[in-house]
C-alpha cells in the first residue's frame, strides 16, 4: 500500500493577490500535525497479535565477508546474512514493525524507547531494526576496533566515523520517516533501519513473530505492519573512508505495509494477527 503525492499549479494569469492566497491554500495540506500530546490513559487497552509469512520463503541474503575478517569473521562462516526478512520454522516474521496510524494523544514515552543505544558489533548494527521518538536524541557506539562509520540516508543524513570503541555519540532525530545504515569503511554488507516516529504506539516483533502495544486509548484505529524490503534493488559504487579505495553499497526494495481496523475497548484486548508474503 503505498499512496502516491502530486503536484498542484495555480493557474499563471491572476492577480499577485489572488496567486498569493492560491499558493497559501495548496501549502495547507502539507503542514505538519499537532504535536503528540502525552496523556493519563487510566482505562487503556491492549493490542497484541503475531505476524507470520505465507507461501515461499524468500532465499536468505548473504554477502562475503571480505574485510576486517578476524573482528567480521570471529566464526570463520566467509559470509554473512544481512537479515533482511527472518522467519522462523514456525512461519512466524521478526523484525516486523507494527504501529497504530495517526495517533496523536496517548501515553507518554516509555523509558526504554527514549534511551536507545545503535551498536556496530562485529561488524553489524544491532539492532538491526530501532523505532526512536522524534526530536529525541539516538546513541550511538561502536564495540569493534576497527574503523566503521553510520551514514545514514532519508529522515536523517548523519555521516559519522566511529574509529573508537565503546565511546556513545549522541544525535537529534529532527524529521519523522525511515532511515538507512550503512557503512562507509569497506563493510558494505552492513546494513540496517531507524523509523524516526511522533507517537509511542510501535512496536517490533520478536523472534515469534509477536507484538504488544499497551496503553492504547479506547476507540478505533487503523493498525500497519510495516515490513523493510528484503531483495537487492541496485548496487553503487562508494569510496571506503578508510583506504581510500572504491567499494559497494547494496539499495534494496521498497519497504511494504500491511493495513487493518482494530477497535480498543476500555481496558481490553484485541488481537490483530498479519499474514505476510510476496504478493
Amino acid at each position: 500500500m503505498i499512496a502516491a503525492e502530486g503536484n498542484h499549479q495555480p493557474g499563471a494569469r491572476n492577480t499577485f493577490a489572488r496567486v498569493l492566497l492560491l499558493c497559501f491554500a495548496v501549502s495547507l495540506p502539507v503542514v505538519a500535525r499537532a504535536q503528540y500530546q502525552a496523556i493519563p490513559v487510566p482505562n487503556g487497552g491492549v493490542v497484541s497479535g503475531t505476524v507470520k509469512w505465507s507461501g515461499e520463503r524468500p532465499k536468505p541474503l548473504t554477502l562475503p565477508i571480505s574485510k576486517d575478517v578476524a573482528v567480521c569473521d570471529p566464526q570463520k562462516a566467509g559470509s554473512t546474512d544481512l537479515h533482511r526478512i527472518l522467519i522462523n520454522e514456525n512461519g512466524e516474521v521478526e523484525n516486523t514493525v507494527v504501529y497504530l496510524k495517526d495517533v496523536t494523544r496517548g501515553k507518554p514515552w516509555e523509558p526504554t524507547q527514549l534511551r536507545q543505544v545503535l551498536d556496530q558489533k562485529s561488524c553489524r548494527y544491532v539492532p538491526h531494526i530501532m523505532v526512536v521518538p522524534l526530536n529525541g536524541d539516538l546513541g550511538m557506539k561502536s564495540s569493534d576496533a576497527i574503523l566503521h562509520t553510520i551514514h545514514m540516508i532519508g529522515a536523517a543524513d548523519y555521516n559519522l566515523p566511529f574509529p573508537m570503541t565503546d565511546v556513545v555519540v549522541s544525535k537529534p532525530m529532527k524529521r519523522t520517516g525511515a532511515v538507512d545504515v550503512k557503512c562507509n569503511a569497506g563493510h558494505f554488507w552492513m546494513n540496517g533501519v531507524i523509523l524516526v516516529v511522533d507517537h509511542p504506539y510501535y512496536a517490533i516483533t520478536d523472534s515469534h513473530g509477536y507484538f504488544r502495544l499497551t496503553g492504547v486509548p479506547p476507540g478505533d484505529y487503523q493498525i500497519i505492519a510495516w515490513h523493510e524490503g528484503w531483495k537487492v534493488d541496485r548496487e553503487d559504487q562508494v569510496l571506503d573512508v578508510g583506504t581510500q579505495t572504491k567499494t559497494k553499497r547494496y539499495f534494496f526494495s521498497e519497504p511494504m505495509t500491511w493495513e487493518k481496523k482494530v477497535t480498543v475497548a476500555p481496558e481490553g484486548h484485541s488481537t490483530v494477527d498479519f499474514t505476510l508474503s510476496e504478493k
